[in-house]
């Protein structure tokens, strides 16, 4: 009895002590607060669909949505406050410049089973503070896959809408993770 409270309390301590991960920002503590700017749509809405795209590109207000899922992401995070552009510690800037939409699989009769939405935007952290440009990224992706037909057949918004939320997620990562 006395070898498995040893062994009992052992655990315990090894297991409080954890391996070092943590959810908090790894940024400075005086970079507590972050504003993110509306996102742009760069993407020309006078683009063709060509033998290289199979789709239109260009989709109004998506950079709207982009916007406000970043925003919610970070408040859903919680390691950064979220506040106005002249009480905000960080400014968050990005612009759409890519959707795509390709299919991924084929049934026996050639017709499209799976397919893979891609955003990709350009974005920008800045010292709010001094308008220092702390890290910049081109071609950003979030993506979502989705199939047509069967039991787990989705529509194009829900992976649109899961492709935003993707992107959203990675960026938030991208910007408190401080990698």
């Amino acid at each position: 009895m006395r070898l498995f409270g040893s062994l009992l309390l052992s655990f315990f301590v090894i297991a409080s002590g954890g391996c070092g991960y943590t959810t908090a920002s790894l940024l400075p503590a005086e970079l507590d607060s972050i504003h993110v700017a509306n996102f742009a749509n760069k993407i020309d809405p006078a683009a063709e669909v060509s033998d290289r795209r199979s789709t239109y590109s260009y989709r109004p207000g998506l950079e709207t949505d982009i916007t406000k899922a970043v925003i919610n992401e970070f408040i859903f995070d919680r390691s950064l406050d979220v506040k106005t552009a002249d009480r905000a510690a960080l400014l968050l800037k990005g612009a759409l410049v890519d959707f795509r939409q390709f299919p991924l699989s084929y049934d026996s009769d050639e017709n499209v089973e799976e397919f893979r939405i891609e955003l990709q935007v350009d974005i920008e952290l800045h010292d709010n503070r001094t308008g220092e440009v702390m890290w910049t990224e081109s071609a950003f992706m979030g993506q979502s896959d989705y199939t047509v037909s069967g039991p787990h057949a989705r529509t194009e918004s829900g992976a649109l809408k899961d492709a935003v939320k993707d992107l959203a997620e990675r960026i938030v990562e991208r910007t408190v993770e401080a990698w």
